[in-house]
């Protein structure tokens, strides 16, 4: 994992942290007095010191953008941790090995903090997900069984193929987020998912070539 994707992913489990504790029932502790704290921004834009009596990870009641795109997150995220589970018996690439585990490691922790945020608003994560290749890249149920039945130089080129589309699907949800959504927490992800797969995908096409 790249230590920009390392430190986006710190920054989102310390915003949560901080929503989380030392939280009064009615929402976050407001900053005090003491040391400063720094509001990371967006991917390349510095962040801000936080303000006196501000309440960090809160903006609002989050809105139905910032719900869809947790409910719709975590299905996308666990088929592209579906496929990355077959890259170890299926090819010795050692690129398509480190793309997979690159994926693996950046893609649960997200599936868990996207879970626990919509604990925090009382809606359950969602079960399974749906296969169709129209759904922000969603690989189909009859592509995932030929990546399944397929070794070597053949699953590496349909592995590349299904997930940089895949990938391609998550900017799209990304940006519908960052367009519509008004929570932080959420908004944060959305980032960090546009940064780190804009990377991914311009990997996996090199590796493609």
């Amino acid at each position: 994992m790249s230590s920009h994707r390392r430190a986006l992913t710190v920054t989102a489990v310390t915003i949560l942290a901080l929503a989380g504790c030392s939280a009064a029932p009615g929402g976050p502790s407001p900053i005090g007095s003491g040391a400063p704290v720094i509001v990371p921004q967006g991917p390349g834009t510095a962040g801000r010191t936080a303000s006196p009596g501000e309440r960090l990870g809160q903006t609002g009641t989050p809105v139905e953008a910032d719900v869809r795109f947790a409910e719709s997150m975590i299905p996308h995220h666990e088929q592209a941790l579906e496929m990355t589970s077959l890259v170890a018996e299926r090819t010795t690439n050692p690129q398509i090995r480190r793309i997979a585990d690159q994926i693996t490691l950046a893609q649960g922790p997200e599936i868990k903090l996207l879970s626990s945020w919509l604990a925090d608003q009382g809606r359950p994560a969602p079960a399974g997900h749906g296969h169709g290749p129209t759904s922000y890249g969603m690989a189909a149920a009859s592509e995932l069984t030929a990546l399944d039945a397929a070794r070597g130089a053949e699953f590496d080129r349909m592995f590349l193929r299904l997930m940089i589309r895949h990938h391609t699907g998550a900017l799209k949800m990304a940006e519908e987020e960052l367009a519509r959504g008004q929570d932080q927490r959420m908004r944060l992800m959305a980032r960090d998912v546009y940064a780190g797969q804009s990377i991914e995908i311009a990997r996996m096409k090199e590796t493609a070539r």
